[in-house]
Formats: structure tokens, sequence, C-alpha cells
């Protein structure tokens, strides 16, 4: 049996990234969060790949944080953090968001960082029977992992009070018509709808891709007006590429581009 808490594939211009601790409902413990740490590392720095799918084995996502296991570590954590130095925050807290596009997809019970793993990503895919909850409210906690930006941000203020501030549960019909989740699929059909939506994003042209993530980051950080103010140097950079010529051939050619990220 693999000993790892987190499994990494490559599959052409996909990196796979599943849980593998489906015995303890893929809780995070100190090690799960440091190996998805350097894998999110990993897809950040390979030229070779253009997009992420976060998975997890098992029945149930993740029920958050293996409280046990984390409240062991937490005296250390001012020594040795919990994401290592020099690795990417999955979470995009201590470090910026992975500059890559991430599809996560989701089946059972998905609690709290969980829940802030996918707003950290780009869609998210859920299965009909996902169940929902941010419930550190209920615990003397609040959500550390980026709720109290990205809930907002992505279904609304008064939306993610409703939740947020409540710990209640809510099912993926629910996460669907908040936009929590992009689309929600038949029990098992998660991650295959996960990689095929992965797919069609590493096909576009990846300089593109990671411009359309910097731009609206930019955006919901430092707000529009900075956000416009940089488009037409972005732009200008993308039509100077490699890959907008391809992009430019292939239209006049009515072909379909084969993009190579310069």
């Amino acid at each position: 049996m693999d000993q790892s808490h987190i499994l990494v594939e490559k599959r052409g211009h996909l990196l796979l990234i599943g849980f593998n601790r489906p015995e303890k409902l893929n809780a995070f413990t100190p090690e799960l969060i440091h190996e998805l740490a350097a894998a999110y590392t990993q897809l950040a720095e390979d030229p070779e790949l253009r997009c992420g799918v976060v998975w997890a084995q098992g029945k149930d996502f993740t029920a958050g944080l293996d409280m046990p296991a984390i409240a062991k570590y937490l005296p250390k954590s001012l020594i040795k953090p919990l994401v290592p130095r020099g690795m990417i925050d999955p979470w995009g807290v201590s470090t910026p968001q992975c500059p890559k596009p991430i599809v996560t997809a989701v089946q059972g019970r998905c609690f709290t960082l969980g829940i802030e793993l996918m707003l950290s990503g780009q869609i998210s895919v859920a299965s009909e029977s996902a169940k929902f909850t941010q419930y550190e409210v209920s615990r003397g906690l609040f959500p550390f992992g980026g709720g109290t930006v990205r809930w907002p941000q992505s279904v609304g203020l008064n939306n993610a009070y409703r939740y947020i501030l409540t710990g209640d549960w809510f099912d993926a019909h629910e996460a669907y018509r908040l936009g929590l989740v992009q689309q929600v699929v038949p029990d098992g059909q998660e991650l295959q709808t996960a990689i095929e939506i992965a797919e069609k994003i590493a096909a576009q042209a990846p300089l593109g891709v990671q411009a359309i993530l910097k731009s609206t980051r930019l955006a919901q950080a430092e707000g529009s007006r900075t956000a416009l103010s940089r488009i037409k140097w972005q732009i200008l950079r993308l039509f100077l590429s490699k890959d907008a010529k391809r992009g430019v051939e292939a239209f006049k050619n009515r072909t379909t581009a084969k993009f190579e990220g310069n």
C-alpha cells in the first residue's frame, strides 16, 4: 500500500493530486499538508504542467483538520510552519496562490479547509451526494484557510454569512445555486468530469490562461482600476509570444492550435 498522504500523477499536461487517507476521511495532518504543498509547488514549477486536478480516495473528499494531529503540531508551528518555506501554500494564505489553474473533484463530506481549498482553485465539480459545512465558528474558531475572503468573492457577502456564521450543512445543489461549485454530476463521475474540464483548459494557450488568473487575482486583491491599468502591458506581452502567432496561424488555416507555452 502506498503510504503517501498525497498521490501525484502526471497525465499529459495535467497533474493529478489525490488525497490518500480515506480511512481517516482524508483529514488534514501536518504530513498531508506538507505533501500537498509539494504537489502544488511541482505544478507551479514544471513547465510541462498546465493544470491541476485535486481529488480524493474513498467516499469523502475531506473531513477538514485532523485536530489531534494538528494540536500536537501547533506548539512547533512557529519554528516549522505547516507549509514549508519555499513551497506554495495550497490555500494561498501564507504565499501567493498557484499560478496555474486547478479543478477540484468533490464527493461525500467536504468540510472546512476542504471548501477553502476548492475556493483557492478555479473550478469545482461535486457529486450529487456531496455535503458541505464551514463549521469553525461552532468550535470557537473561524475559517483561516482564506474562507473569510473567498467565500464572499465567490457567492456574495450575505450568502457567505449564511453559512460561515452558522456552520450549517448544505448539499451539492445548494453549493451549485450559490456558485460554490460549477457542476454537479452523478456520484462516481466527479473525477472524470474534472479531468475533462482540466484537459480543455490545458489545450488553451498556457500564457493566456496564466494571464487570466493574474489579472483576475489582481482585481480581487487591489481593485478593478489597478487590474485594468495593467491590461495593455499584459496583452502586448501575449501578442509578442510564439503561441499568439500559432493561434493566428491556426485561425487562418482553420485548424486547432497546438500551444507550447512560449
